[in-house]
């Protein structure tokens, strides 16, 4: 339903140089030696307008967090003119 296109050089370059990056917790939150990490599933639900949830959507894609094609096809709601979107994924939670 949504086209996505792979964000512009310019988008988000200027205006935040880690736009591609997640930032990382502080040296020595995660001693992988001594804490396993354990798989968990977190549901994403987003709501709004379809151009909102497309923004969205893309601007996760643009921080590396999800793919667009991993997002459900939209569903109308009981409110006319907002959808809903839902996105499952899995973490590593130490």
């Amino acid at each position: 339903m949504f086209e996505y296109l792979e964000p512009e050089a310019n988008d988000n370059q200027e205006s935040n140089p880690v736009a591609g990056s997640l930032p990382l917790p502080p040296s020595g939150a995660n001693n992988r030696a001594s804490q396993p990490l354990n798989p968990e599933k977190v549901r994403h639900m987003l709501f709004g307008s379809l151009a909102g949830i497309d923004r969205t959507i893309k601007i996760l894609h643009a921080l590396g967090y999800a793919d667009p094609n991993d997002w459900s096809e939209p569903m109308p709601t009981e409110k006319p003119g907002q959808w809903m979107v839902i996105l499952t994924k899995t973490l590593l939670i130490a």
